[in-house]
């Protein structure tokens, strides 16, 4: 499961002024990659979506509409499990956030997905509204964000693995949103270690071009996980923003989640800075479903 609450990468859009789901001076994610690196990551990832192996080709594996839901919230690390061929799924949430005496409320951080073959969705993340209610701080909605994800796995060692290719397209406020069109490419990955515990991760690689400061950004998590009963289950993450022009972001998350039924969820979390470049905080609350069988005639 995953956040759309540290937006980075929930929203899968890098934020230079409010920043995945931050506030209007959170350093966007940011790391030490270079421009090669980048461009070697995008095509990488590019051509595993286009070319997809024998696995995805064959479905084993693959997720089906028998399968509970698996989200890309409440943590910030998104799921590495796609949704089921024809299932389409609403992930929804609301956030308090502060920092330096800014409060800002945003919502509904709206995730759609569609399941359209095995192993491969098409995601949008819609736009978000940051309403300022103390401080000096901006509001307005975030960029519309779509993208396409192929679940890679299942790798050697259980490991899960997908691959996603995305654009956050600029259709929201500048201050909120960033300037021009950000693309991006993300890999989450998960490992069930048993007895009910899991680790997960993610690394997120932003191409910003039309930003004058920062052109490139990077965000790293890792999370461990603990189901607690057969429908709930608690996290706690950690969280990493690099800029390439100021000094990193550590923020740690943890939460829960707790699925009403096969198909619904309700999850919270609740975020702390561990620096000074970090919000002080980020409280959430979200409700996700699945609806299956929408394109039963695909084959």
């Amino acid at each position: 499961m995953a956040n759309g609450d540290l937006r980075v990468s929930r929203k899968s859009e890098c934020q230079s002024v409010s920043d995945r789901r931050q506030l209007p001076d959170t350093p966007c994610v940011c790391a030490g990659y270079g421009s090669l690196d980048v461009v070697a990551i995008s095509a990488l990832a590019l051509a595993a979506l286009i070319h997809p192996g024998p696995s995805a080709a064959a479905a084993g594996g693959c997720p089906t509409a028998a399968d509970e839901i698996a989200t890309d919230r409440p943590d910030v690390t998104n799921s590495s499990i796609v949704v089921p061929l024809g299932s389409l799924q609403s992930e929804n949430g609301i956030n308090l956030s502060a920092r330096n005496g800014t409060r800002i409320v945003d919502g509904t951080n709206s995730r759609l997905r569609l399941g359209i073959a095995p192993c491969f969705e098409l995601l949008v993340d819609l736009p978000t509204y940051f309403a300022t209610v103390r401080g000096p701080a901006s509001s307005g909605f975030s960029n519309v964000a779509p993208a396409v994800k192929w679940q890679i796995s299942p790798l050697p060692g259980k490991v899960d693995l997908s691959a996603v290719v995305g654009i956050a397209l600029p259709t929201g406020a500048t201050d909120i949103a960033g300037p021009g069109a950000q693309p991006y490419v993300q890999f989450p990955w998960s490992w069930e270690l048993g007895a009910g515990w899991g680790v997960s991760g993610m690394v997120t690689a932003f191409l910003r071009p039309s930003d004058p400061i920062s052109k490139i950004a990077n965000q790293t998590t890792f999370a461990i996980e603990k189901k607690v009963s057969e429908k709930a289950s608690l996290f706690v993450e950690y969280v990493g923003d690099y800029p390439d022009h100021s000094g990193p972001s550590h923020q740690l998350n943890s939460g829960g989640a707790y699925r009403l039924t096969p198909t619904q969820q309700i999850d919270f979390h609740i975020a702390f800075g561990l620096n000074r470049n970090a919000p002080d905080y980020i409280i959430g609350v979200g409700y996700s479903f699945r609806l299956d069988g929408l394109l039963a005639h695909v084959r």
